[in-house]
């Protein structure tokens, strides 16, 4: 019986297509990375019977990245990027092991088929989980075919058990797209961003932004938003003058008339329209027509369009709204919700969808009348050869999906019923009138058929006035005339909504990557997000693309980024070479690259007018070790010290607050050493802010404080605070947070585990003796008579914090509550996880006890 492996993109979809392929007869069991599970069945494959093993991987295994040195933004020459730098493919997420894992699970399979997401980098993952597994898979005969691929839309029971019936192949060209792309981006953004955030940062102080970069589709995305902003800065606004007539057809009635000639911008020729028009006391009507309109019901719903609708109307950020889709669509909810296509094929079984929704409360009656009377063909939209529109694919209610969740799928939902019903159709009346020689026009529109606007109410036509009924000849007392004045506006910043559909128009990213670009220009303080999704830059912003268009407009304007992406779509069509691509587009941003740096002094002159150098920025916080004076503390992001006699600055880690320590100083260069705090609740360790930038010992990396340093006999180093090896890591050590008392904790030096003990102590220290039975450091600790909790009314007592029985009740093992996912000690846990009080925390199978303090340390550094 063969074996067949069988991947998917998420965990949560594996169980579902597992589920229905198997008629919910499978047995399940989790994979040795602990994410993925593996669900395991026996049916029949290609007409023979079969063991099935259906698991998944995490989105994308790999990961492109520059070689070790490379990735130095001190030693490397970031022109050296283009082309010099080799790059290599490593693990996306190391911790979860997800090469190791697909080969234990592939290892002895005689097929594999790939359930991988139906665009271009479920293609390319493909071939990621290929790499991987094929080497460990049992060889096949020399004709025998091992590799299939299949292609579905949704993940219903049809379209499951249909794509399984007809497997196809990986495209290796759509995964080459994006490997060209990742490769053009990983190159060109690396190079830009290295050089004008060090290049800035060096210079001022308060950009308020950590890094300061560059991204192909990045940056032409913040230059619309910052085209918008000088449109509206250099807006001068006119004053006009509009003719308003207003006509009796009864006593107590009044129609309001629009003037034929709309607006002019001269008084005196507003005046004498309006003289003339005065000598009348009639309106008489000239003509009357009538004319039935038509209001199209929508295209199918792709991406750009939900995203839109969420961004305008539900209030979502697109990479928010990304998200629910994404998990409507893996629960089942909803059809693959990545897609540009507006064009449902011939075999697509719209009433069954629509069927779907035939007993939910909001919609019944609509479908059940669609159902009836037959529903409408959608409109003939674009179909771009991916995957159908976005559609509902079962029924859900509120209290299902919830929040979001059912806001989303309520649109997408109502916009689908919008699609298979009838237009919504109007009388239009027209109503011209004459009052002197001056021409007005009165409109007015009843609905004959509401149509699609009854389940989407927010486009039917507005309630007016009903409009008197006349003829051509008659005549209407004249109510008012008069003479408004009014000002030309300037134009609102841009929405999330218009954004999206310029990038689109400008072929600017893609309909999945739209939402990243967004994101990552708020992220990095170029736009705020103002009431109603306006998105404003910020001064960082607009200075770096007026600076883009003083050095190179086209490394702003969208024009080269969207000639690059018609070349990658060459390639995933197989007709442009990957190579020439890649070569090509690189020698030509290279070239803007050297232009870009020998010109930066004109970017520079705008700089100096909106942000304040280094030297004139922060606050005196510690002293220098070279030149003992005081060293300047600069908040903004990245936050850092600067000393402005040296002309030195010195980085800081981020996202916590910093004081002085003590005014201790560091005793190999005399600098002033600082506390880093991440809160009462997070972790705190002293550093000097010269050996922080510039390690002291060989075993030591940038950015370790000192509780990672090695120095033999420093009083703040981990050699004499060093308690024992972290419970959950491999190779931290529990340091004692000497600053913490009277609420005593010890932190470990690597990951975010915090130990509280000894609560109300008045003195706790780390003695140089060991313990007999795991080697930690022995701990003194000194209470107060009146709080002691030690038996017998002891003030003092000297022991293992993890098998003395004295300090059983009076230790807590807790995870640090970060600020900030990103602090580089893991993500943090915003509640203690404690293992209970006074248990041994032995957290690791067999954990490797180290035999003394320095053994640990040694353990760990190697």
């Amino acid at each position: 019986m063969k074996t067949i492996l069988m991947v998917a993109e998420k965990p949560s979809l594996a169980q579902s297509i597992a589920k229905i392929l198997s008629r919910g007869n499978m047995s399940s069991r989790k994979g040795l990375n602990g994410a993925c599970s593996v669900h395991e069945y026996t049916g029949s494959f290609i007409g023979q019977s079969a063991h099935f093993k259906m698991t998944s991987v995490c989105g994308h295994v790999m990961t492109l990245d520059f070689i070790g040195k490379y990735n130095s933004w001190d030693k490397v020459d970031p022109a050296e990027l283009f082309s010099k730098a080799p790059t290599e493919k490593k693990e996306a997420n190391p911790k979860l092991t997800m090469v190791k894992f697909l080969q234990v699970e592939g290892r002895g399979c005689d097929c594999i088929v790939l359930w991988l997401d139906c665009d271009k980098e479920g293609e390319n993952i493909c071939f990621e989980v290929l790499d991987a597994v094929l080497p460990v898979m049992n060889k096949p005969r020399s004709t025998e075919r091992t590799i299939y691929r299949a292609k579905f839309s949704s993940i219903t029971d049809t379209d499951i058990c249909n794509a399984m019936n007809h497997l196809g192949e990986p495209n290796r060209n759509e995964a080459l797209s994006v490997d060209a792309r990742q490769e053009l981006d990983l190159r060109i953004g690396c190079a830009f961003t290295r050089f004008q955030t060090k290049y800035f940062q060096g210079k001022y102080g308060n950009l308020d932004s950590s890094l300061i970069s560059f991204g192909p589709c990045q940056t032409p995305t913040l230059g619309f938003c910052v085209e918008r902003h000088d449109k509206i800065q250099s807006f001068k606004p006119e004053t006009y003058w509009v003719l308003q007539a207003k006509v009796n057809p009864e006593k107590e009635s009044s129609l309001t008339l629009d003037w034929d000639r709309v607006r002019v911008f001269d008084r005196e020729i507003a005046q004498m329209f309006l003289n003339i028009t005065k000598i009348a006391k009639e309106a008489k009507v000239e003509s009357v027509s009538k004319k039935e309109k038509v209001k199209q019901r929508p295209l199918a719903l792709n991406t750009v369009e939900m995203l839109r609708v969420a961004s305008a109307a539900l209030g979502m950020g697109p990479q928010h709204a990304m998200q629910i889709a994404e998990r409507l669509y893996t629960q089942g909810y909803i059809s693959y919700p990545r897609t540009e296509t507006t064009h449902y094929p011939e075999n697509f079984d719209l009433k069954g969808c629509l069927r779907q929704q035939a007993n939910n409360p909001y919609w019944a009656e609509t479908v059940k009348a669609l159902l009836s009377e037959g529903i409408n063909r959608p409109r003939k939209g674009h179909d771009a050869g991916d995957h159908p529109p976005i559609t509902p694919m079962r029924a859900a209610t509120e209290a299902e999906l919830g929040g979001d969740g059912w806001r989303l799928y309520e649109y997408i939902t109502r916009h689908f019923i919008a699609t298979v019903g009838a237009d919504c159709k109007y009388l239009q009346t027209t109503i011209s009138f004459s009052i002197g020689p001056e021409r007005f026009t009165c409109i007015g529109k009843v609905v004959t058929s509401p149509g699609f606007t009854e389940i989407m109410p927010w486009h039917s036509i507005p309630l007016e006035e009903s409009l008197p009924h006349c003829e051509k000849g008659d005549l209407f007392p004249i109510g008012e005339i008069k003479l408004l004045e009014k000002q030309t506006s300037p134009p609102d910043y841009l929405t999330e909504a218009e954004l999206i559909t310029l990038m689109e128009k400008h072929g600017i990213g893609t309909d999945a990557s739209i939402p990243v670009h967004i994101n990552n220009i708020c992220q990095r303080n170029y736009v705020t997000v103002e009431s109603g999704r306006r998105l404003k830059p910020t001064n960082l912003g607009i200075v770096l693309v007026h600076g883009y268009y003083k050095i190179d407009a086209e490394l702003v304007l969208p024009t080269i980024r969207s000639a690059v992406e018609k070349q990658l779509n060459l390639i995933a069509l197989g007709k442009a070479n990957y190579h020439q691509v890649l070569e090509h587009t690189l020698d030509i941003f290279k070239r803007k690259f050297h232009y870009f740096v020998d010109s930066i002094a004109g970017m520079d002159e705008l700089m100096e007018v909106s942000f304040s150098p280094l030297a004139a920025t922060g606050k005196p916080l510690s002293r220098c070790g070279k030149c003992h004076r005081f060293m300047k503390y600069i908040q903004a992001k990245p936050s850092r010290l600067h000393c402005s006699h040296c002309d030195d600055t010195y980085s800081l880690p981020q996202n916590g607050t910093i004081k002085l320590y003590k005014e201790l100083r560091c005793p190999l260069d005399d600098f002033e050493l600082v506390l880093w705090s991440s809160g009462s609740r997070g972790k705190s360790y002293p550093l000097c802010p010269y050996c922080y930038n510039h390690p002291p010992f060989r075993d030591m990396k940038k950015g370790m404080g000192c509780n990672e340093c090695t120095h033999p006999t420093c009083q703040h180093s981990l050699s004499m605070l060093g308690i024992g090896q972290c419970v959950e890591c491999e190779n931290g050590v529990l340091v004692l947070d000497s600053t913490s008392g009277p609420k005593w904790k010890m932190a470990c030096n690597k990951c975010n585990v915090i130990v509280h003990f000894f609560e109300n102590a008045h003195k706790v220290r780390v003695s140089p003796e060991t313990c007999d039975l795991c080697d930690a450091a022995l701990v003194d600790v000194d209470f107060n008579k009146a709080k002691s909790p030690l038996p017998g009314d002891e003030t003092q007592h000297s022991g293992c914090i993890f098998c003395d029985p004295v300090f059983q009740d009076l230790v807590e093992l807790k995870h640090a509550a970060m600020r900030h996912p990103m602090h580089r000690g893991g993500q943090g846990k915003r509640q203690g996880r404690g293992r209970g009080k006074g248990r041994r925390p032995g957290g690791r199978l067999n954990p490797k006890k180290p035999k003394d303090k320095m053994a640990a340390l040694a353990a760990y550094f190697v």
